[in-house]
């Protein structure tokens, strides 16, 4: 299970935003996330928040589309009562869980119910999650025709002693042909991939690497496995079932991916993203790594507008209760200092191809982007343009560079 929700102020029942909340919303993007929390089984490295069937308890996945509907009729007139313009949604993302255990018709059906409410730009990016096995050609093209434009494939490895370890159940066998079905409904199509999984070799991340560009995906993600206090891999590790990734291993496999996409065509335009062309770049994830706002629906899910950060009643069924009674299904929230809201935009800036520009980087940080072009963590280049752009060695160290641009 998930672990705990952030300490934060209580969250009013009424959903309503302090006015800060509407200083410059105009001109930030707004992007919906969709929290689907099912799936067929728990993997035993994930610590999301997300349920199987016999962990449903008080609530039945068949009625989640109606109350996610509520939630999108809720906050569209929280942001209007509280002052904020109205703005079309420029992204949608379902994520989970796996949203494609519910039908096709479901997720249109709450995709139709943020385009009444909020309104969604045209050419908008709308993304799904799915499971190479929990999707077909038809339902893919139900999706298409109901205004997705994108499918995210959690492959994570092509090695099958790899994906028992993390408790996958697809076959790996199964990736390229969802690949060409997303492909002939014409979707645009990532892969998700796991790297430093225990046991995994240089050789078997090789093998993965080889076989999602092969699948000629749009766009690949790519990251280091964590071991999530609370969690099945977690016990593993700890009992000495299972080795705890290597830090270095890790590294060689960074650099691995690195190369052998930017071979085939990938650009990197975040620390763990690559795409073919800036076309095909996650513009729902860069709107996080921007600063711009998103509410977010769903038990658990994480919303931010404007500086103001709340999130929702977990389990499933104290989220349907809330829905249900017509009050805001947030338990906690906070608004973010000044303070605060730099440290995470240069946190967060900095992980993005486009960096910082350095005239925006408080004194002591400019100081140190000498010292850092000088251990090659920056582009210097780019640094002499103005702006700070990590090499594929700063990529590795991204938390240390931060440090030292905000010490």
């Amino acid at each position: 299970m998930a672990g705990p929700l952030p300490i934060g102020d209580p969250a009013p029942s009424d959903g309503l935003l302090p006015a800060q909340a509407a200083d410059g919303a105009a001109e930030r993007a707004l992007g919906l996330y969709v929290h689907v929390p099912f799936c067929r089984v728990r993997c035993g490295y994930c610590d999301f928040n997300t349920y199987t069937a016999t962990e449903l308890r008080g609530v039945a996945q068949a009625d989640y589309a109606a109350q996610a509907i509520g939630e999108l009729r809720f906050g569209a007139a929280a942001l209007e009562a509280s002052g904020l313009p109205p703005r079309e949604l420029s992204t949608v993302f379902f994520g989970g869980g796996t949203p494609t255990l519910l039908p096709a018709a479901q997720l249109v059906e709450m995709l139709t119910a943020a385009r009444r409410e909020f309104g969604i730009r045209p050419g908008a990016e709308v993304t799904t999650e799915a499971n190479p096995d929990s999707v077909d050609a038809a339902y893919l093209a139900e999706l298409r025709d109901g205004g997705f434009t994108r499918v995210s494939f959690g492959m994570q490895s092509a090695v099958p002693s790899v994906l028992a370890t993390l408790d996958r159940t697809h076959d790996p066998e199964r990736v390229p042909l969802v690949v060409a079905w997303a492909r002939d409904a014409g979707l645009d199509v990532s892969l998700d991939l796991i790297y430093s999984t225990p046991g995994e070799q240089l050789a078997d991340w090789r093998t993965s690497l080889e076989a999602a560009i092969a699948a000629s995906p749009d766009h690949l993600s790519a990251y280091s496995l964590i071991v999530e206090d609370g969690t099945k891999l977690a016990r593993q590790v700890r009992r000495g079932e299972l080795a705890a990734p290597d830090d270095d291993l890790a590294a060689d496999m960074y650099e691995l991916a690195d190369e052998l996409l930017a071979e085939a065509g990938f650009g990197w335009y975040e620390v763990s993203n690559w795409a073919r062309g800036d076309e095909h770049r996650s513009r729902h994830n860069l709107g996080y790594w921007r600063g711009d706002d998103w509410w977010g629906v769903g038990p658990g899910a994480h919303s931010h507008v404007g500086g103001v950060r709340w999130w929702n009643a977990k389990h499933p069924a104290a989220y349907a209760d809330r829905i249900a009674a017509g009050v805001s299904p947030a338990v906690g929230r906070e608004t973010l200092d000044a303070a605060t809201r730099e440290t995470e935009r240069v946190l967060l800036g900095t992980r993005i191809r486009e960096g910082l520009e350095i005239a925006t980087l408080p004194e002591s940080g400019r100081a140190a982007v000498a010292g850092l072009i000088a251990d090659e963590l920056v582009e210097p280049k780019a640094a002499l343009g103005g702006r700070l752009t990590l090499t594929r060695r700063g990529r590795l160290l991204a938390d240390a560079v931060v440090r030292r641009l905000l010490d």
